[in-house]
């Protein structure tokens, strides 16, 4: 007994991989916008001056795990 043909071409097959989910295109805009944004009035944008202890757990954790035993 002979199985079926299968019909379908490759274009059709492509096609319906290239469609994106709704968010796959949403956050890259939303990510444009608020760096646009930022961009746009630079003045607004300031730096954090907070508490130095999260720069010394950063720098303290990259030490750590840059660290190797002989």
């Amino acid at each position: 007994m002979s199985a079926p043909a299968h019909t379908s071409s490759p274009q059709q097959a492509r096609g319906a991989q290239a469609r994106l989910p709704w968010w796959g295109v949403a956050l890259p805009v939303i990510a444009f916008v608020a760096l646009f944004l930022v961009v746009l009035h630079p003045a607004e944008a300031q730096a954090a001056t907070g508490d130095p202890a999260v720069g010394d757990f950063l720098g303290r954790l990259k030490e750590t795990l840059m660290f190797r035993i002989p």
